[in-house]
């Protein structure tokens, strides 16, 4: 108790001898150690603190100073806010007593009820899920409330060992710095064991803190949008061409550093796979429209990748960006970087067939289309699709490759494995029908885009709704209702325009 009246009392003196506080913007950039990665305080906090409440400001403080002052209130310190988290299961909301935020203060009397709700679910259902969730909640506050949460390096002899900010202010050691009132004591301490680990430790959580600053998926999202409306607005396609190469420098540098920080190929989880398939559709559409002189590749490359970057950008509750340590069968960087980079891809070049598809679905309904424009088009489908194809086929073939090294069998009829083979072949199907003038010019376009439904499921759909087999260190949550309403969304635009055909003969 007199331990923490020091601490507040000193906490109290540095602010009023020089307007300043123990959360200090300046710590933001300091190395931590959590989750099994080393990394900068900030980017840590907004993992944690978005994991918790679901936002990026909470109180008017950002994540950085709301992770701060939760750990600051260990010693004793009061904090003015108090944090709410969503509570997503209806029956979850029924047992809290039929709220949809509740205060972790509250939460934490409540988790007796929800740890026997929890052991009482025989199934794993969704609502058991949730309350795994909860209960996951409820100890990361708790940790984070007490001071264990945020660890600090110390140096001891030369050796860097970490320990807890609660243990990190000794007793001795705030005697000794409420001696110095010319500055904050405790940010001053706190600097001071970042510089000690600078001069021996890994360095590439200074390069982390850059990276999160940047915003670079943001400034990506703004650049190809900007492209795409300059192929509408301006005649000269160079305009249209230089953001496009703009947007690819911007993402390769995003993926580059990404690539550094984690030490890994950028494709480890779906929120890397997202981002790295509209990356590649887009560098695979600009070089198939360079060697063919076709522009349209390049609205393909654009259109789809803003999508893509939409997506990584808003759909944080589904897409996490959080760099985390990989399970043993994806610590192999060969592999990791041939067969899922090269299945990646080609969801990326069949996402071009789909982007062209739609487009020429929804022109035919709303205008007439000749003969000879929709063979046009359907023949720059058909050109996607043969790339896409060819990836796909290699990338299963590696998998297999690599599912026998890692598990000592070729093919185990997996949920992904069947679902990547079951794209292969209708893909090959429609391939091959074209090529034979087996499905007509008017229908081509609407196969194709009603099968990349399939690539989604093989995508997403093992994921998000089957969530069974090897591949389960892919899996998340919170895709469901995307996937479903992608669903929804395509086959309605199906159903709408399969009967409206507005082909005429060129002129």
């Amino acid at each position: 108790m007199l331990y923490k009246i020091l601490i507040i009392t000193t906490l109290l003196f540095s602010t009023m001898a020089q307007d300043s506080y123990f959360c200090d913007p300046i710590l933001e950039k300091n190395p931590i150690l959590q989750g099994g990665r080393l990394k900068p305080v900030v980017v840590h906090a907004q993992e944690v603190i978005k994991h918790l409440t679901g936002k990026s400001k909470n109180s008017g403080n950002n994540t950085y100073m709301t992770y701060c002052l939760l750990s600051a209130s260990s010693f004793g310190l009061p904090i003015d806010f108090k944090l709410t988290t969503p509570v997503e299961h209806k029956n979850t909301q029924k047992l809290l007593g039929d709220v949809n935020q509740i205060r972790f203060t509250d939460l934490i009397e409540k988790e007796r009820e929800i740890r026997v709700a929890h052991n009482t679910e025989k199934f794993q259902s969704g609502y058991k899920k949730d309350l795994s969730k909860m209960l996951s909640k409820i100890n990361l506050y708790k940790d984070i409330a007490r001071g264990n949460n945020w660890m600090v390096p110390q140096n001891n002899g030369g050796e860097i060992s970490w320990v807890p900010i609660n243990q990190f202010f000794t007793k001795e050691k705030i005697m000794a710095l409420s001696r110095d009132s010319k500055e904050n004591p405790f940010v001053k301490s706190l600097l001071e064991s970042k510089r000690e680990f600078d001069a021996a430790g890994d360095l590439t959580y200074q390069t982390e803190y850059i990276f999160h600053k940047m915003r670079l998926p943001l400034i990506s999202m703004i650049l190809c949008l900007i492209a795409l409306a300059s192929l509408v607005l301006f005649k000269n396609f160079k305009i249209a061409l230089s953001f496009s190469v703009i947007t690819v420098i911007v993402q390769t540098v995003y993926l580059t550093l990404r690539v550094i920080i984690s030490g890994r190929a950028p494709i480890t989880n779906m929120y890397e796979t997202v981002l790295f398939s509209g990356y590649g559709a887009l560098v695979i559409a600009m070089i198939i429209g360079h060697f063919k002189k076709e522009k349209v590749f390049v609205y393909m490359g654009l259109a789809y990748n803003f999508c893509s970057l939409m997506m990584i950008n808003f759909a944080y509750g589904m897409l996490n960006p959080n760099i985390s340590p990989l399970v043993p069968v994806l610590r192999d960087n060969f592999w990791l970087s041939t067969h899922v980079t090269t299945i990646i891809l080609s969801y990326g070049a069949l996402a071009l067939s789909w982007i062209l598809a739609n487009t020429i679905i929804v022109k035919k309904f709303f205008s007439k289309l000749s003969i000879k424009d929709e063979n046009y088009y359907n023949d720059v489908i058909y050109t996607s699709l043969k790339y896409g194809i060819v990836m796909l086929a290699a990338g299963i073939i590696l998998g297999g490759v690599w599912a026998d090294y890692s598990w000592g069998r070729f093919w185990g009829w997996d949920p992904k494995e069947t679902w990547s083979l079951i794209v292969l072949c209708l893909y090959m199907a429609i391939l091959h029908g074209k090529y034979t003038n087996w499905i007509k010019t008017q229908h081509f376009s609407h196969l194709v885009a009603g099968a990349f439904m399939s690539v989604m499921m093989a995508w997403f759909g093992v994921n998000y709704i089957l969530a069974s087999g090897l591949h389960s260190y892919g899996f998340s949550e919170g895709g469901a209702i995307f996937l479903g309403s992608f669903f929804g969304i395509q086959t309605l635009i199906l159903l709408i325009t399969i009967k409206n055909f507005k082909t005429k003969a060129a002129q």
